[in-house]
């Protein structure tokens, strides 16, 4: 099974990179851009055939690892 993580600042928590991004857009011209969020993806190949296991498997992945929840959130695609 092939699982997909995105993983976001929550609401409310700074995001310098964003902003960075949206000064950078600014200063090419794109001045119709209001906010910027970035986060990061990430693909996993797993061994799991079931899809209850492989979901629970890669939430543990992001509690333990991937996402620091204290001020991000992930959500899970599982295909």
């Amino acid at each position: 099974m092939k699982a997909r993580v995105h993983v976001m600042l929550k609401d409310g928590v700074l995001d310098p990179q964003g902003e960075a991004v949206r000064h950078a857009l600014g200063t090419l011209g794109f001045t119709g851009v209001d906010g910027v969020r970035q986060g990061k993806v990430i693909d996993l190949d797993l061994a799991a055939t079931d899809r209850a296991t492989a979901e629970a498997e890669v939430t543990a992945m992001c509690e333990k690892l991937l996402a620091n929840t204290v001020i991000e959130k992930y959500t899970i695609e599982i295909a």
